[in-house]
């Protein structure tokens, strides 16, 4: 599945995290997430896989269109 930028924008505003911090996380260059976000850039198929994988770690769902829009969530916590 592949994301948006406004799910990536998403994402990180859900975690507090930064271009940077997502940076770190995915091993993607600040300057690439900072592109897609605001449309100047799409990049290649397996960074956008890295990308998602980081925020899926940190506990990001992403949600499918589904006639409602795709979007993203924070996983329940498991006490």
């Amino acid at each position: 599945m592949s994301i948006s930028a406004a799910q990536c924008r998403g994402a990180r505003g859900l975690l507090g995290w930064s271009q940077s911090d997502l940076s770190e996380a995915s091993k993607t260059a600040t300057k690439t997430i900072a592109d897609f976000e605001r449309g100047a850039r799409q990049p290649y198929p397996r960074t956008l896989e890295d990308v998602r994988k980081a925020l899926e770690r940190a506990g990001i769902e992403f949600i499918d269109e589904n006639g409602g829009g795709a979007g993203v969530r924070l996983k329940k916590s498991k006490r």
